[in-house]
Formats: C-alpha cells, structure tokens, sequence
C-alpha cells in the first residue's frame, strides 16, 4: 500500500538544512553524515540504548546518535551525548554518570571542523 501522507518534522528538517551548511563550511564529512542519517524514514532512524553508550565509549568521550537516545541499561563513566531526542531516563543516566546531554546543533557550533566525535548509531 502506498503512503499518501507524509509527515515532516520542521525542527528535523531545519537541523538537517543547518548540518549540512556547517558541513560546507568547515569541509566536515561528519556533519553531512550525520544530515544523511536524520534524513531516513522514522523506521530507519538510529535508536541507541544507554548500555551500548557505555559499552563502546571511553570516559570523557564525546559522541552524536543521528536519533534518539533510549534508557535501557546502566552509564558507568561521563560521557558527552548529542542526540536529536533523548527519553526521560536516558536524560537521568547521562547526567547521573556525570556526563553531558546536549543537541546535535549545540555540538556542530562548538566543534564545526566534527574532530574527536564518535558516530554512533
């Protein structure tokens, strides 16, 4: 069956607009990724869960999800997480282990050039 409606999100599409001017910048292939990334149909749209954050990061990391943020399991260690939604308990982990949650827009206007930010998703 074909879909006849589509819903856009502006504030997804505005971010999108804004990665990839940011990626044109400062020559950033980060940034156009993740642009990509948030492009997909909701469905394909990353989601990752607190204990794969702890899993595969390092203390003091900074890391971007080009999706939501879910609050299955336990943060050992701060880390730095840029998401385009975060749920309430993946916000309370975060922050309980002494780490940052922040957009995916408050990253790419501190750090433009996209250097020591691990892609996760």
């Amino acid at each position: 069956m074909v879909k006849t409606v589509e819903y856009k999100d502006p504030a997804r599409l505005e971010l999108i607009r804004e990665l990839k001017a940011v990626s044109k910048l400062k020559d950033s292939g980060l940034w156009s990724e993740v642009a990509k990334q948030l492009s997909r149909v909701r469905k394909n749209r990353r989601q990752v869960n607190v204990y794969k954050i702890d899993k595969y990061t390092a203390d003091g990391e900074v890391i971007v999800v080009p999706g939501k943020v879910l609050g299955e399991g336990h943060l050992t260690h701060p880390v730095d997480v840029a998401a385009f939604r975060f749920t309430e308990g993946a916000l309370k982990k975060i922050k309980g282990a002494g780490g940052k949650a922040m957009s995916i827009m408050e990253l790419a206007k501190s750090n433009p050039a996209g250097s020591k930010i691990k892609l996760m998703g």
